[in-house]
């Protein structure tokens, strides 16, 4: 049964379409990539799920609920979490205090929330570092600090937004592992948005595909990678 049903979602910027009656959706348990050459629309679903920006038209269904008719504060606690492209991190504060804040939607800091924040860091390997400021660290430990906060949460649904940018090969490999076992360990389905594809493919179970705002592939991983549709997408079509 799909967890997060995305039906004719249309966003526009003025004149220039963003998403154009995007249908499809995400099951429980399922890892779900979505993905496109930069500007297909990727970025603008994710705000659109997390409240950010709101559609022209068409509807967002999240476990029964309505997504388009909650305010974004409500997100996080209806069991949404996510990444970002751009890192959005506390520099100043520790890394422990920086998982704590994903914890906070689920009221103020107590035991029981610190204790969690430790696991979900001796988890991620992190659990060294929790006195540590964020400011300094290597970039890919950030970037799994940044999936410890969103998991501190405790969602159903977590949205990685680019998680692979910016890391080294090893780190790569590490983090496509690392997304499986956090999604069976928590048990939570995932929407990934990444354009690292060896990734994608090694560790989907279905991918959607946007180019210009429009959906043009939706299946397993080994039909979309053979789709014309999106060799042309991502590679082009000769000139002669």
């Amino acid at each position: 049964m799909a967890l997060l049903s995305v039906e004719d979602l249309r966003v526009e910027f003025g004149g220039i379409v963003a998403l154009a009656d995007l249908s499809f959706t995400v099951d429980a348990g399922q890892i779900c990539a979505l993905i496109g050459p930069n500007g297909a629309g990727k970025t603008t679903l994710f705000n659109c799920v997390s409240r950010l920006y709101h559609p022209g038209s068409g509807s967002i269904d999240f476990d029964g609920h309505d997504l388009l008719s909650a305010p974004a504060h409500r997100i996080a606690r209806l069991g949404i979490a996510r990444t970002f492209q751009n890192l959005a991190l506390f520099p100043a504060l520790s890394v422990l205090d920086n998982v704590l804040v994903g914890g906070y939607t689920h009221g103020r800091v107590n035991a029981e929330r610190r204790a969690e924040a430790h696991a979900i860091l001796e988890r991620l390997l992190l659990d060294h570092l929790a006195a540590r400021p964020a400011v300094g660290l290597p970039y890919g430990t950030l970037k799994r600090i940044e999936i410890a906060r969103a998991l501190a949460a405790r969602p159903r649904l977590l949205m990685l937004d680019e998680p692979a940018a910016g890391l080294t090969h090893s780190e790569v490999d590490e983090l496509g592992g690392l997304i499986r076992s956090v999604r069976d360990e928590f048990d939570l389905s995932v929407l990934l948005v990444e354009h690292h594809m060896a990734m994608v493919m090694a560790i989907s179970d279905k991918v959607v595909v946007l180019d210009f705002g429009s959906k043009i592939a939706e299946g397993a991983p080994t039909e979309v990678r053979e789709n014309p549709r999106v060799i042309e997408a991502y590679l082009g079509t000769t000139v002669s």
